[in-house]
């Protein structure tokens, strides 16, 4: 139907969490409490494409192929998405809360699935992310996970929960990695947990524990960008080891900013609001 109008500015309506940015192109993935995925490119600043799901969503993950999106929702149903067709591939439920964080391993054997549950699912992946199947959960945790990041070697994955634990895992076993020795000089794929050695300076004098709602690592390991409850957007050298490190501080959100991301070339950062429901680009310079 030709009704004159052209579409100017296509958004979101409600709450934005979820984010992810596509391992080989200038494309990102934002999905929220309206329901709605898009996936956008950076250099036109439109969706290439939009999809309504069935529930409000909490997260996002692409497979390293980039062709398979995982989209997280707030009632533990988790879907995947063909980013080229935009066609669901599959549906799976784990448990009945907020599914926080969906992360594929680096060489796209596993996808880990952290619940508000207080449990980590994790699925053997087959056909370039088009076939999952359980292999086990991981128990340990006594509060909800709130971040997830691989091992460069896809060897173990570590999780951060509301009541502020470090756990380590196996994810051909599931179970929890004790050894200190065995994890030590990791190399991980991202760092997206709020907690750990490598990201100890992000926290300010006096801060709350659920202040910094997200960081993330550029990929070339030298830059680390935090999201706060204060709408702003931190900026430090990684490893960002030392007690209340130096940052560059940037406005733009008018309110909390729920995630941040670097495009796969480091070219741009990317933030997502809350109350704003927005999507900021910020040029690396």
């Amino acid at each position: 139907m030709h009704t004159g109008f052209s579409l100017l500015v296509q958004g979101h309506v409600e709450e934005l969490w979820g984010l992810a940015t596509h391992p080989s192109q200038a494309q990102f993935v934002t999905c929220g409490q309206d329901k709605l995925v898009h996936l956008w490119s950076s250099e036109s600043h439109q969706p290439l494409w939009s999809r309504i799901i069935e529930d409000p969503a909490r997260s996002a993950g692409f497979h390293p192929s980039g062709s398979v999106l995982a989209v997280g929702t707030v009632t533990g149903r988790w879907l995947l998405l063909d980013t080229e067709t935009h066609d669901l591939v599959a549906i799976h439920t784990d448990g009945n809360e907020q599914i926080s964080v969906v992360k594929f391993s680096p060489d796209g054997a596993y996808l880990a699935v952290g619940s508000h549950d207080n449990l980590v699912y994790v699925y053997t992946v087959d056909q370039g992310g088009r076939k999952v199947s359980r292999l086990g959960k991981c128990s340990g945790h006594s509060s909800f996970i709130t971040h997830l990041d691989w091992a460069q070697d896809s060897s173990c994955f570590v999780t951060n929960s509301g009541d502020y634990e470090i756990l380590y895992w196996d994810p051909a076993t599931c179970k929890q990695i004790t050894s200190a020795d065995a994890v030590r000089n990791m190399e991980w794929a991202t760092a997206t947990c709020v907690l750990g050695f490598g990201v100890f300076g992000i926290w300010s004098e006096g801060a709350d524990g659920t202040d910094i709602n997200a960081v993330a690592r550029s990929h070339d390991g030298k830059l680390l960008a935090s999201a706060d409850d204060f709408g702003k957007v931190h900026l430090f050298s990684y490893p960002c080891c030392q007690p209340r490190a130096l940052s560059h501080k940037y406005g733009g959100h008018s309110s909390h900013v729920t995630n941040v991301a670097f495009l796969w070339d480091d070219s741009m950062a990317l933030t997502t609001g809350g109350k704003d429901t927005s999507v900021l680009q910020w040029r690396v310079v």
